[in-house]
C-alpha cells in the first residue's frame, strides 16, 4: 500500500508572507486588527489563493499579532485549511502547544472577517482561545458570495461562552461585506461548497 498520503501540509502564499511583514508586533484596538484581517481577505480573493476570508490569532491582553490565516482551500487543495484552521494551527505551531488557553500563558483571542463556518466553530472550540471577535453574523456572506457555511448552531454564541469563550460581533462590518460582495460579482469566483450548490457546477 505504498501510494497511500501519510503526511500533508498548507503553506501560506508567498503575498501573503510578504504582506505580513508590514503588520505591527501588536495591534492597538480590534478595529485596527479586522482592519488588516479584512485586507488580507480582499488580497487572498484577488489572488485566487482562496475565498475572501482571513483570521488573526492574538494575545488578548497587549494585541500582539501570533499568527495570521487566510482561506487556502483553493490554493492548498485541502477542505479543511480555512483561514481560522490554518491561524489556529500557525499559532499553535509557533507556541508548541495545541491548547492556546493553557495554564499559566496569555489568554488569545480569534479574529474573523465573518462568523466562523460550523468546521472553524469548532476548531475554535477546541483551540483553547477564550475570545472570538467578528465582523458580522447574519446571512449577508452566504447571500453575497453563495458559500455555505454549514448548519451552525442557531444560538452559538451562548454555546460558545457556556465554554468559556466570549464572542465580540459587529466590528468591522461594513469593510468585511464589501470584500463579500465584490467576490460574489465576479463572474469567475470558485464557491466550493461541495454537495451545495456552486456557480462552478
Amino acid at each position: 500500500m505504498t501510494d497511500l498520503a501519510t503526511s500533508f501540509r498548507a503553506d501560506l502564499p508567498s503575498w501573503a508572507i510578504e504582506h505580513l511583514a508590514t503588520a505591527p508586533a501588536a495591534f492597538d484596538t480590534d478595529e485596527a486588527a479586522m482592519a488588516f484581517c479584512t485586507d488580507l481577505a480582499r488580497r487572498n480573493q484577488q489572488a485566487d489563493t482562496g475565498g475572501p476570508f482571513a483570521a488573526l490569532v492574538l494575545e488578548t491582553a497587549t494585541g500582539r499579532l501570533v499568527s495570521a490565516g487566510v482561506n487556502l482551500v483553493l490554493a492548498s487543495g485541502l477542505s479543511s485549511t480555512h483561514a481560522e484552521v490554518v491561524a489556529l494551527s500557525l499559532a499553535q505551531t509557533r507556541l508548541g502547544r495545541w491548547d492556546l488557553g493553557a495554564a499559566g500563558n496569555p489568554a488569545h483571542t480569534l479574529l474573523v472577517n465573518w462568523r466562523p463556518c460550523v468546521m472553524c466553530g469548532g476548531a475554535a472550540l477546541w483551540s483553547g482561545v477564550t475570545r472570538i471577535v467578528i465582523a458580522g453574523d447574519g446571512p449577508e456572506l452566504e447571500v453575497l458570495t453563495g458559500f455555505d457555511e454549514g448548519p451552525v448552531h442557531p444560538d452559538w454564541i451562548a454555546e460558545m461562552a457556556r465554554r468559556g469563550i466570549a464572542v465580540e460581533v459587529g466590528v468591522g462590518r461594513d469593510a468585511a461585506i464589501e470584500v463579500f460582495r465584490e467576490y460574489g460579482a465576479r463572474t469567475d469566483a470558485v464557491v466550493y461548497n461541495a454537495r451545495g450548490t456552486s456557480r462552478t457546477d
